[in-house]
């Protein structure tokens, strides 16, 4: 007999979870081994930030990957998810900066070298709790491949992508009009820029004189303080109002200097405003492309903090918002104001701090995109590489077929450095000056190493100092699917694991990260070979975003973020993990409640009931014995544990992970647990037939294990406790329920099943019926009456007398008369039809109604009604109560009036009736 472990008698996340996650990890049930030669499935989790703590998108990002790689784990597959987090460059460097402020000091009075030491220490004690936190939301992670993006291995990968795309001219440094934060203090992606629209403002009108005094020429601004900066008036070719001044200069009237007036075609629309623009080079990006065009004055007014620099004369240290106001006034006095009027306009701000971004001039590193794109683009449209939800391939090709060049520069601290050092003597470099631009003119040449050169090649001189500008975060983590394998060098691991199988992430880094890990991938990774090899992974999965149960997004400021660590707390990592994945359908948000946590919770509370009960029943159970005939309701049952599992299969392979949820839970809830659970009790309570008994144990053995393989990846902390504790009934178990075999449906079923399928219909349908007459006739679930089955059809009588005694055991029935003549009677019986296959149940009246007792209680009911009645007509028409009553106490008496008639009325009609069915 087995030795069966009690379960509690309530389910406790708490006590259970830390428990048995230490129980995988330790037996090492995590762990990919490219030697077993079983087929391999490899993904990489999207790195978390070290200053990150878990995040509800976080929780679904783990839910939806942990399900994929439990489910192909179970599956026998060697299954590598390998875990790891980003070093986070500017986010990194703020925390610390922040913890430096508060103790009055700063990067600069500590130096680069301390203060990277100091980020190094930080990362130690703090770095690591958000892997802490994935544990208790139950990450299957592979944590001896544990990478970060600045560690020695990955950062060598680093290095070698930089100088082979530098080499092969796809990265090159220039100086040019770049994202700038004044407050972060770097240069920004276009990406990092968050686009604020419609936003408020003034466009402000004011006139250049001509230089020769001939007139003037008015042009309109939403930043008056760039005019200091300007170079050039652009006017269209074809306006017949500016065709004369073309080619004349304009006289600054702040500043001692001339510009021209210049036609262009491409920047002036004649239809807008005066048709005349004012050109700023060093400070507007559509601006900087006509003054390449025209040969114009690049001109950078402003400082890296965002005050004005020497170049602005008086204005010069006035921070950029006070510049403006000073502008404004200066042309106002001087007469060149021409009026202000309400504009709406786009502003981009930071990502990361919301600062305000400048467009700047400034020597930095870029990648160039187009080259790279290309093998990209080809993956996904010749399918190698599939994107789901489908609807984002559109969007993918639309960015990456418009695709800018990309600026890879941060003039941050922590960080890959950049790869590349200057001769102080072929520079002209005084020491190691840092600025906007990183170090030296923008015609300095670096020399791009994997190492420190020993002396500069063209003049043998050794004092060489590395660029201090550091690299995107994106660029290191855009080599995250191989860097973390090996590459540069072809390791095993690179061997056997790439390409992954799946990048799965949220859809709003498709551009930051997918994109970028697509074309590094493809032109790093096994040059020459087909794209199919080249690819980093196979299949890119996007899932939506967590939003409140009304849609909207959480916020700090809306009160409405939801914490997934003290959802765990209360309700266990399962019944969250069970929510998002129910709720995780292609394409759409997840409107996130905690009445469906509370449900997942009650879900796992109804199986965790189901298994004690099946355990109070096993204590006579031999695991070793003999397979019995199973019975109608064990195959029946079977059969749909076979169905569920096929489509549970198929949900999954197809990445929709709301219907596999959702189909668990409908067979488990609806079908085992109310139906079988109750079925099962007739054999097992039936001590006349122990091999009907046995079959009814296997069968609920068989199907515990079942349900709990396939809830496996979804719910893993409930289904391996339960697991565990039947894991004595189980055959050939194996030591855990993280490494058991996924179920499938089996090649074929026996013909038996159709047949326990129909049989089984039948009865739910008449159960359900008769429970729903009880609901509409008040009738106490515990009273027992008789009833008639009528069918024409033989067949369908055979069932009925087969199904009877489950049909008695689950309506509460006292009898169930089976028989082919139609029923008599009308009103003196309850009828229930059934249409497939046809039968009427018919309830004679006489067995739910106690006449004389019926009658006497609606005799009483009568009386009541008509005292009351009484007592009310009395008042309403009382002349002295009318006057001195309250309107509201006399309507209300009214309206008790109209009820009581109501009640009445029915009280007769029901004692008629009552009265007819006595007579038949």
């Amino acid at each position: 007999m087995p030795n069966l472990r009690e379960l509690s008698k309530t389910y406790e996340p708490a006590a259970v979870e830390p428990r048995w996650y230490a129980f995988w990890v330790e037996n090492g049930f995590f762990a990919a081994d490219r030697r077993t030669g079983a087929p391999r499935f490899c993904i990489t989790i999207p790195p978390p930030n070290i200053t990150g703590s878990l995040h509800m998108g976080h929780a679904l990002t783990v839910t939806i990957e942990d399900i994929v790689v439990r489910w192909h784990r179970m599956r026998g597959e060697d299954t590598l998810w390998l875990p790891g987090t980003d070093h986070a460059g500017i986010a990194t460097q703020m925390v610390v900066e922040r913890e430096l402020r508060s103790e009055g000091t700063s990067r600069h009075d500590l130096g680069r070298e301390k203060f990277l030491d100091r980020v190094w220490r930080w990362k130690e004690l703090y770095g690591g709790r958000i892997n802490e936190q994935l544990k208790v939301i139950g990450a299957s992670l592979d944590w001896g491949r544990e990478a970060f993006t600045l560690s020695p291995s990955l950062s060598r990968a680093v290095r070698e992508a930089f100088v082979r795309l530098h080499d092969d001219g796809l990265i090159y440094r220039d100086y040019r009009l770049i994202n700038w934060c004044p407050r972060c203090l770097t240069a920004l992606s276009d990406l990092e820029v968050d686009h604020e629209e419609d936003v408020l403002g003034d466009l402000w009108s004011f006139a250049y004189p001509l230089a020769d005094g001939s007139g003037e020429i008015v042009v309109a601004t939403t930043r008056p303080e760039t005019m200091l900066g300007d170079t050039a008036i652009a006017v269209h070719p074809d306006d017949e109002r500016h065709k004369a001044v073309i080619g004349k200069n304009v006289r600054h009237p702040l500043l001692p200097r001339e510009f021209p007036v210049i036609a262009d075609p491409v920047l002036v629309d004649m239809a807008f405003g005066t048709g005349a623009v004012k050109v700023t080079p060093g400070h507007d990006f559509s601006d900087f492309a006509t003054g390449k065009r025209h040969g114009l004055a690049e001109l950078n007014i402003l400082n890296a903090d965002g005050t004005l620099n020497d170049a602005c004369g008086k204005f010069a240290g006035l921070d950029r918002h006070e510049a403006r106001r000073k502008v404004k006034e200066d042309l106002t006095a001087t007469g060149l104001f021409r009026g202000r009027k309400d504009h709406l306009m786009a502003i981009g701000r930071c990502q990361r701090c919301k600062e305000v971004v400048e467009p700047m001039l400034s020597t930095q590193w870029f990648v160039k995109t187009k080259p790279l794109a290309e093998p990209a683009i080809e993956a996904v449209e010749k399918g190698i590489v599939t994107i789901i939800p489908e609807t984002w391939t559109k969007t993918y090709f639309h960015w990456m077929r418009n695709i800018q060049d990309w600026c890879i520069s941060r003039q941050l601290w922590w960080g890959h450095q950049v790869p590349a050092w200057y001769c102080t003597r072929c520079s002209g470099l005084d020491g190691r000056p840092e600025g906007i631009g990183g170090v030296g003119s923008k015609d300095a040449k670096p020399l791009v190493a994997r190492e420190k050169p020993a002396a500069c090649p063209e003049c043998g001189g050794t004092d060489l100092v590395q660029d201090p500008d550091v690299l995107d975060t994106w660029f290191s983590s855009a080599l995250w699917p191989f860097s973390t394998l090996g590459w540069p060098d072809d390791t095993p691991d690179l061997k056997a694991y790439y390409p992954n199988d799946l990048m799965e992430t949220g859809f709003d880094i498709l551009f930051f990260w997918v994109a970028r890990m697509m074309m590094m991938g493809t032109r790093l990774v096994h040059p020459g070979r087909p794209l199919e090899e080249r690819v980093p992974f196979r299949t890119i999965y996007l899932h939506a975003m967590v939003r409140d149960e009304k849609g909207e997004k959480m916020s700090k400021t809306r009160r409405n973020v939801i914490d997934p660590l003290d959802v765990t707390a209360k309700h266990g990592a399962d019944a969250l993990r069970f929510t998002l994945a129910s709720m995780a359908t292609q394409g759409q948000d997840v409107k996130l409640s905690m009445p469906r946590v509370e449900g997942y919770r009650h879900f796992g509370n109804k199986l965790w009931n189901a298994a004690r009960f099946a355990m109070m029943n096993l204590g006579d159970y031999d695991p070793a014995a003999p397979a019995e005939k199973r019975g109608m309701f064990e195959t029946w049952i079977e059969a749909r544990f076979e169905e569920t599992a096929s489509a549970v299969n198929r949900a999954l392979s197809g990445y929709r992970f709301d219907e596999a949820a959702n189909t668990i839970y409908h067979f488990t809830w609806h079908e085992l647990c109310d139906w079988y659970i109750e079925l099962s009790k007739l054999a097992l309570y039936d001590g006349a037939h122990p091999s009907g008994r046995r079959a009814a144990q296997q069968t609920l053995v068989k199907m515990l294990d079942g349900v709990l393989r396939l809830l496996h990846p979804f719910m893993p902390y409930l289904s391996e406790e339960i697991w565990q504790a039947i894991r004595p009934c189980i055959p050939d178990a194996g030591p855990g329920l993280a490494v058991a075999r996924f179920p499938d449906a089996s090649a074929a079923s026996p013909a038996a099943r159709p047949a326990a399928a129909a049989q089984v219909d039948l009865l739910k349908e008449i159960v359900t019926g008769i429970r729903n007459l009880r609901g509409e006739h008040n009738i106490e679930p515990s009273k027992k009456f008789g009833a008639v089955a009528h069918a024409e059809a033989e067949e369908t009588r055979a069932t009925l007398a087969a199904i009877s005694p489950a049909v008695r055991k689950l309506s509460g029935l006292s009898n169930l008369e089976v028989t082919a003549e139609p029923a008599g009677g009308s009103g003196s019986a309850i009828r229930l039809h059934v249409p497939s296959p046809a039968v009427d149940i018919v309830i004679p009246a006489r067995e739910l109604v106690d006449f004389d007792e019926e009658e006497a209680r609606l005799r009483k009911e009568i009386k009541k009604c008509e005292g009351d009645l009484e007592g009310l007509a009395k008042r309403l028409n009382n002349p002295a109560f009318l006057e001195k009553a309250p309107a509201a106490v006399i309507e209300k008496d009214t309206a008790r009036q109209k009820d009581l008639e109501q009640i009445l009325a029915k009280a007769k009609q029901a004692l008629e009736e009552l009265a007819k069915m006595k007579g038949k």
